[in-house]
């Protein structure tokens, strides 16, 4: 794992990684601080950082069987006109390695990747599309407490223009670069509203914290279900996980449904978090680094609730997806209902390097609290439950339609929960020792 990581939000971490990363490798040092005085601020002090922190942290020591110190020399025999040249050359070496979680990201990919772990955009706080009846810019919704609810737009209106610009043939992403920007910044958008004259709307931006979980209450089959979507592990998700469970559970609800479909992962320390909700005690997920050490993390007696518990997966559930579903499996605490999960054993840490580009570097193998290895394999349901591409193609063009009683995977967990087997709260059995967490370590 990152020790440098400690105590450190990802960004910190990064920094910090690659602090270390310059200083020295395990041979040669006097000659390696000679050649980072040389090669400081030039695309090859940027090569060389990504190779020793490759060379420092990645889970297989032997590389896959590279010569990575040969891969070192032949990185810096070259000769970089450009960033984007040394872009190539990064991108060429870590092929090597034949592991795609370990990756190069220019600024641009960087800067996506810490909006979406931070859970947080800087901006008015709604969703767009283009109609497709009208072809106009369209707001789906606005995000709660933002600046666009408190300032009145409605799911329904049109966005003529953005600061005087027009929207026509505007894409969303282009669009979305206008709204986007420094909090306490102003905008103006003018607006168009069924029934109304068009309008102009004054706006100042705002940091957002984007919502990651959905919840409702729901009848079903004469008990109280408590459903729970969680679309990804970011920095809020925890938080907005906690708030979801004390509000169902105000709610006097008689059991609970966590949709885990589709989602693709996140923050290692989230799922980490959101399994302690649900289990008291029992181990959550053992990782093992390069050198075989390993660290495991349990339950610590803080769960919210003990009302029985389904979990609905599917392919594209992984990694943090798949270390909660694990853990509530491996300890009898959830029943999984759907199809095999992605299969995604792996964590990341995530690195800023010279002039905001970024690297991600597999750093350790995760095992179930069981010492199940997941990888390229997935988590096997208790209920198998694959859709036909029929029904999926009907979930995907009508999202409202998942977690109704035309979903199957949903319908199947109402039963499941229903039945006597499975109506009282299950007892986790008991595990050993916790693990030191390290917030800057990602899985995604």
């Amino acid at each position: 794992m990152n020790q440098s990581a400690k105590r450190y939000s990802p960004l910190q971490a990064a920094l910090i990684g690659g602090a270390i990363a310059t200083t020295a490798t395990i041979f040669g040092q006097a000659w390696t601080r000679c050649v980072h005085a040389a090669l400081q601020d030039s695309p090859k002090a940027l090569v060389d950082q990504v190779w020793q922190l490759v060379n420092r942290e990645y889970v297989d020591g032997k590389f896959n069987q590279q010569d990575w110190q040969a891969t070192r020399q032949s990185l810096l025999s070259k000769d970089y006109t450009s960033n984007d040249q040394a872009y190539v050359a990064i991108r060429e070496a870590l092929q090597k390695l034949g592991d795609p979680y370990t990756r190069f990201m220019d600024p641009k990919q960087f800067t996506a990747l810490t909006t979406q772990t931070s859970g947080e955009v800087s901006g008015i706080g709604i969703r767009m599309e283009i109609n497709e009846k009208t072809k106009r810019l369209t707001v789906v919704e606005a995000i709660e407490n933002s600046p666009a609810v408190k300032a009145g737009l409605q799911s329904g209106d049109e966005i003529l223009a953005i600061d005087g610009k027009s929207t026509l043939k505007m894409k969303v992403d282009e669009a979305s670069n206008l709204i986007r920007g420094k909090a306490g910044t102003g905008i103006n958008l003018r607006l168009g509203r069924p029934g109304k004259n068009e309008f102009d709307l004054k706006l100042t931006r705002a940091n957002i914290e984007l919502p990651t979980v959905n919840y409702t209450l729901k009848q079903e089959e004469g008990r109280r279900i408590g459903y729970i979507r969680l679309r990804e592990f970011s920095a809020h998700t925890a938080d907005q996980m906690r708030r979801a469970i004390h509000n169902l559970n105000n709610e006097k609800v008689d059991s609970y449904i966590l949709d885990l479909r589709g989602n693709p992962g996140g923050l290692l320390q989230a799922s980490i978090e959101i399994a302690r909700m649900w289990l008291d005690n029992g181990g959550i997920v053992k990782t093992v680094d390069r050198v075989g050490g390993s660290e495991e993390t349990t339950a610590n007696r803080t769960a919210l609730t003990n009302r029985p518990l389904a979990i609905l997966v599917d392919g594209n559930s992984a990694s943090a997806s798949e270390i909660l579903t694990g853990a509530l499996k491996d300890n009898k605490r959830a029943l999984v209902v759907g199809s095999q999960t992605f299969g995604k054993a792996l964590v990341q840490s995530v690195h800023e390097l010279t002039g905001g580009s970024g690297l991600a570097v597999t750093i350790a193998h995760y095992y179930t609290p069981k010492g199940t290895d997941i990888n390229h394999k997935g988590i096997t349901p208790d209920i198998q439950l694959d859709l036909t591409e029929a029904q999926e193609r009907q979930l995907a063009t009508n999202p409202d339609l998942i977690g109704t009683v035309n979903d199957p995977q949903y319908t199947r967990a109402i039963v499941a929960l229903c039945n006597t087997k499975f109506a009282q709260p299950l007892t986790p059995p008991q595990s050993s020792q916790p693990l030191s967490i390290r917030p800057g370590n990602l899985k995604f």
